[in-house]
């Protein structure tokens, strides 16, 4: 396993080890597992990249379509309004406005073909949230979201060494979970959204492209 240099300043941090045979290709040493043990470390960006309340029927396979928690450090970036979806295993999958239009290979999974900004301000807002030059530790529900982020952003040529999946924070069992969701009653809740970094796009505020 690779370190950066002892001498850099994310030298607490592993280099990137996805594993291939894991379908999303979630990092070896830095996952869900073992994400409390990487927290806080300067000049790392942490990103979730769920969205508060997903369109998707992650329930079906047993996941959650609301963010009822997050963990400690992470910003929420829903991945959905950064690009287009890959396929997904369930239905309802969130369609509207996005960043930029990606062209996904039906032919294999998590695979870029091409990628066009739908807006002037969209490349500046991708690497406001999403800084070249640092490590970004993605996570998620289930690994897949994370996982279209780290392709993405290796098909607009971030440094493939400094980009990590983490996996899916439904598995998250360690001690910096922040509850941002309760049920009080069938199909109702209680939101605690203050309590998250959350980034918050709003697209009729931003320039088309033509």
């Amino acid at each position: 396993m690779g370190f950066f240099d002892e001498t850099d300043e994310f030298a607490e941090l592993p280099l990137p080890e996805p594993d291939p045979e894991d379908k999303f290709e979630t990092d070896k040493n830095v996952n869900v597992g073992t994400i409390d043990d990487f927290l806080d470390i300067p000049g790392v960006a942490y990103r979730d990249m769920r969205m508060i309340d997903d369109t998707a029927h992650w329930c079906d396979v047993g996941g959650d379509a609301k963010l009822s928690f997050m963990v400690k450090g992470f910003k929420i970036v829903p991945w959905p309004y950064i690009g287009t979806l890959d396929k997904i295993p369930v239905d309802g999958a969130y369609t509207e406005k996005s960043l930029f239009t990606i062209t996904w290979n039906e032919e294999s999974e998590f695979e870029v073909l091409d990628a066009k900004p739908n807006y002037e301000e969209s490349m500046m807002i991708l690497e406001d949230l999403f800084p070249r030059n640092q490590p970004i530790l993605f996570m998620c529900g289930g690994g897949g979201y994370s996982q279209m982020a780290r392709k993405f952003l290796l098909f607009m040529g971030y440094d493939i060494d400094l980009l990590y999946n983490t996996g899916g924070g439904w598995k998250y069992a360690g001690l910096n979970r922040i509850d941002l969701i309760e049920e009080v009653d069938d199909d109702e809740f209680k939101y605690y959204l203050w309590r998250a970094d959350h980034v918050m796009l709003n697209f009729d505020q931003l320039t088309p492209i033509d």
